[in-house]
């Protein structure tokens, strides 16, 4: 992708519920965004890269921090919307199915959601729970990108070559590929081609 010179900026950026199901759901009358990945991806810490506030979404050594919906409200325009991370957060194993039935439930039944970001260390080859996770979206219809997360940690060989391996693992189930982002917290590598993303989507919503 070629060098932006225009991007939506955020300017405002509020927290407006957490929901621990589809009912307590902010009214479906603006396009969401959400985000989601393994545990200890960084999906907190790239939150925070995008809207530039340093804890927007609470970041945290403990994988499995983020157990309900989070909402955010964008420029008063849209939602970004924090979902739980899965796999390997430390919690037991009925409400890890809670987990799934919720996120779920919110990914094939929320009208107003425009994209799912979902998020992928690039210094790991591709792991089994995120295609597993993508292989669901394909299937439900639900539209989704790939975000490479913490690229500013990746060797450049490796990460390379766990570029190649995840395409590679796409191609067996789809003609085309997602879009793919790369990112880096730190850098903000990536944060101008996401939003620009999310705009150009944003003219699509019809309430």
């Amino acid at each position: 992708m070629g060098k932006i010179t225009e991007f939506m900026e955020i300017q405002t950026a509020n927290f407006v519920k957490s929901s621990k199901s589809m009912k307590d759901l902010p009214a479906p009358d603006l396009p969401e965004y959400a985000f989601v990945g393994r545990s200890n991806v960084g999906k907190s810490s790239l939150i925070n890269c995008l809207c530039q506030r340093k804890s927007l979404a609470k970041t945290s050594g403990t994988p499995g921090k983020t157990q309900l919906i989070n909402h955010f409200l964008i420029n008063n325009s849209w939602y970004l919307v924090d979902l739980p991370g899965y796999g390997y957060a430390k919690v037991s194993k009925q409400k890890r199915k809670g987990f799934t039935s919720m996120i779920s439930n919110y990914l094939c039944l929320r009208q107003n959601l425009m994209n799912v970001f979902v998020l992928v260390d690039s210094r790991l080859s591709p792991q089994r729970i995120d295609l597993e996770f993508m292989h669901f979206l394909g299937e439900e219809g639900i539209p989704f990108s790939i975000v490479l997360t913490k690229t500013d940690k990746a060797k450049k060989q490796a990460f390379a070559q766990n570029l190649l391996a995840l395409q590679e693992a796409l191609y067996q189930q789809w003609e085309e590929l997602p879009p793919i982002f790369e990112t880096s917290a730190v850098k903000k590598t990536g944060r101008e081609e996401l939003l620009t993303y999310i705009d150009q989507a944003n003219a699509l919503f019809k309430k």
